[in-house]
């Protein structure tokens, strides 16, 4: 007996079972203590044999239980954390949080699993629902599958539901707004797992849970890029970046040193956000030079000789620029054109203007003076550098715009301002929207202006509601809204392509492209000019007059030799 003892507890020495935390014992531990046991038992027999010669001292069905009983014993004893602590977190599941599953499919499966083997997560799932009907009535780890998502309501006021997740990583946009539509009926907050592009791996966990995000209410679909054309326009190339600092220019910014350029300079004239793009680039420079000065533009396009130029810098407010013409003259054109002047004396190769869709038969002082923007850019159509324009919408959290807005007013109590019920725009995240800008610049022929696919315009009432409801507040409820009317410059639904401009599809399905009519550039140069005069000498209300009636002056004559 006393040898059996022996060679038990060394066996479990040479093992390493003691010291260890059996609380977070796993299946490694249990397959180390099966096979102490084993060895144990095997070298108690070889010993009986070998000492008891020619009659055996200990029965062979004893030495077969003994270590049978001896690892049911052990493991007993290091396990029965493990056994018997649900009685514990059963009596401390008070302070937990209940949550409704969505989704009985893998990725449900995977984040059910985690939360359940992760206790001190606080949460504690109490069913699951699935609208796939052959999964009603079964259990998922012990976790009954409920009934289908339209039950949602009925199935937190009996179960008492906390929160809501969804468990459907591929799950589209309609799908989410039912189901946060759903969970505003039960007044729960949702909870969500990232889409499958955002999980590295393919595997998801407890820890993946996050809110629901605008995106995810949006539900546009990740644009596809041809990387290696992108990565031809800009390897190996000195690239600029007007604007640098903004939330356009410094996602350019990192896209563009992603291709290995061979120098990457960001221009800005506020230091703050210059330095603040700079921080998270390496290697990139910076300038602070603001685009209206043209003699310090100039100065630094010949010291850094780039060979391409994104021109993200403008002034982009409508109500601000439609009390304060002047600067949108004096940034969003003539800073253009100063670039545009600059780019052709220091032999840039390349040269891509920013624009938007407010550029299309302007209302708003800020359109007409993006609109100019184009004409100079698409006035050189052969000269050695490949001028184009890209246009898109509003860009989801760009500093300043309605997201940002509405953010802060739910902070803030309410209400939330929308200018009219029946107002709609385009949206598109920060992200895909430079991807399609390089994309579009490798692309470009000279002279074209490219339209980015922004999807289905998005009601701006019903964004507002969404907002609300990500903020876990009820519209109407704990969060007005309040309609206060169109504000000067503002149109209800902004048009991406002009009628006139006959736009034609690309290589890529996300971008069109159109070749309007190419300015006469004497003409353009006179009304540069007469522009400058009026914003010099503070003359508001006709600089903004002119600057209006020279877009749509210029639209018309074109409409009409469509027409014709």
């Amino acid at each position: 007996m006393l040898s059996a003892v022996v060679v038990y507890l060394l066996a479990h020495t040479v093992f390493g079972l003691y010291g260890r935390m059996w609380r977070y014992a796993s299946v490694q531990e249990a397959r180390q203590l099966v096979l102490a046991s084993v060895l144990a038992g095997a070298v108690v027999v070889g010993l009986s044999q070998a000492l008891g010669r020619t009659i055996r001292l200990i029965p062979l069905s004893a030495m077969i239980l003994g270590a049978t009983l001896s690892l049911m014993g052990f493991g007993a004893i290091r396990f029965q954390s493990r056994l018997f602590g649900f009685r514990r977190r059963t009596s401390g599941e008070q302070d937990h949080s209940r949550v409704l599953l969505v989704g009985a499919g893998r990725a449900g499966a995977m984040v059910l699993k985690d939360i359940l083997a992760h206790p001190s997560v606080g949460l504690r799932p109490v069913g699951v629902v699935d609208d796939d009907r052959r999964k009603i009535g079964r259990t998922l780890f012990g976790v009954p599958v409920l009934g289908t998502r339209g039950l949602i309501p009925v199935i937190v006021d009996r179960f008492q539901v906390d929160q809501v997740l969804l468990a459907i990583s591929s799950a589209t946009s309609d799908t989410v707004q039912h189901i946060a539509a759903l969970c505003q009926e039960a007044k729960v907050p949702l909870k969500i797992l990232p889409s499958v592009r955002e999980i590295v791996g393919g595997r998801v966990t407890v820890r993946d849970i996050r809110d629901v995000r605008i995106e995810d209410l949006l539900g546009r679909q990740q644009v596809e890029t041809d990387l290696d054309a992108v990565r031809a326009i800009i390897q190996g190339r000195r690239v600029l970046v007007t604007g640098g600092g903004g939330s356009i220019g410094s996602e350019i910014a990192r896209q563009v040193a992603d291709f290995d350029p061979s120098a990457l300079l960001l221009l800005d004239h506020d230091e703050t956000h210059l330095h603040e793009a700079l921080a998270d680039l390496d290697g990139a420079e910076g300038s602070l030079v603001d685009v209206r000065d043209a003699d310090r533009i100039f100065y630094t396009f010949l010291r850094y000789r780039p060979q391409v130029v994104f021109h993200a810098a403008a002034h982009k407010h409508v109500p601000v620029l439609e009390t304060s013409p002047e600067e949108a003259v004096l940034t969003n054109i003539l800073g253009t054109a100063n670039l545009t002047d600059a780019a052709l004396a220091t032999g840039v190769e390349q040269f891509v203007l920013i624009s938007t869709d407010k550029a299309v038969r302007p209302a708003s002082v800020m359109g007409a003076s993006k609109w100019f923007a184009e004409q100079i850019v698409r006035s050189y159509p052969d000269s050695s550098c490949v001028f184009c324009a890209v246009r898109f919408g509003n860009v989801l959290g760009s500093r300043g715009s309605v997201i940002p807005t509405f953010f802060h007013q739910i902070a803030k109590g309410g209400p939330v301002t929308v200018t009219d019920t029946n107002m709609t725009r385009y949206f598109m995240s920060v992200q895909e929207a430079v991807l399609l800008v390089l994309q579009a610049a490798a692309l470009s022929r000279g002279g074209e202006v490219f339209t980015l696919d922004m999807g289905e315009a998005i009601n701006i009432l019903h964004l507002a509601e969404n907002l609300i409801r990500l903020s876990g507040r009820v519209p109407g409820r704990d969060v007005g809204i309040e309609i206060v009317g169109t504000r000067p410059g503002e149109k209800l639904v902004e048009d991406l392509v002009s009628p006139d401009e006959h736009p034609l599809p690309s290589s890529h399905p996300s971008i069109v492209v159109s070749h309007p009519p190419v300015p006469e550039q004497l003409t353009l140069r006179r009304s540069l000019r007469d522009l400058e005069a009026l914003a010099k000498e503070g003359r508001s209300d006709e600089l903004a007059a002119r600057m209006k009636e020279a877009s749509a002056g210029a639209r018309d004559v074109a409409a009409a030799a469509g027409a014709s």
